[in-house]
């Protein structure tokens, strides 16, 4: 990603999430860091496919084996506290038991998917961003 692309990104992600602390970094042609801090949060890649120009952003939230996690109550708090935003919400998806959705108020944001291996339970988080998303 280029300089430009990095900084359209960075703000839109501090204007998203209303903090100051998030950075977006250059790590690859078409993928780029998170961090809040010095905490990688995770990637950004960077999709022209079909020639559409989006951004996917993808973070891994390990929830690990215990049987009680409640997750959308935990995933609430997690993301709530990870991103610095108390408006973040997680719910389920009406016709989807695979994955949850996020939301910043009313608005969503973007897609936990649950990821199961060996008993150890994760979620990936998923922000598309379009490129008309980056404008202002």
């Amino acid at each position: 990603m280029d300089a430009s692309e990095v900084r359209q990104l960075d703000a839109y992600l501090k204007r998203v999430f209303g903090n100051s602390r998030l950075r977006v970094q250059t790590a690859a042609k078409d993928t780029a860091a998170v961090y809040i801090g010095e905490e990688n949060l995770g990637e950004l890649t960077k999709d022209t496919e079909d020639g559409d120009l989006s951004y996917n952003f993808r973070m891994v939230i390990d929830l690990g084996s215990a049987p009680d996690i409640q997750p959308i109550t935990h995933l609430t708090a997690y993301l709530r506290h990870k991103l610095g935003n108390e408006n973040i919400r997680v719910v389920g998806r009406p016709k989807k038991t695979d994955s949850l959705e996020a939301y910043i108020g009313e608005e969503f944001i973007g897609v936990l998917f649950i990821e199961e291996e060996r008993g150890r339970k994760s979620y990936i988080f998923e922000i598309p961003i379009l490129d008309v998303d980056l404008v202002g």
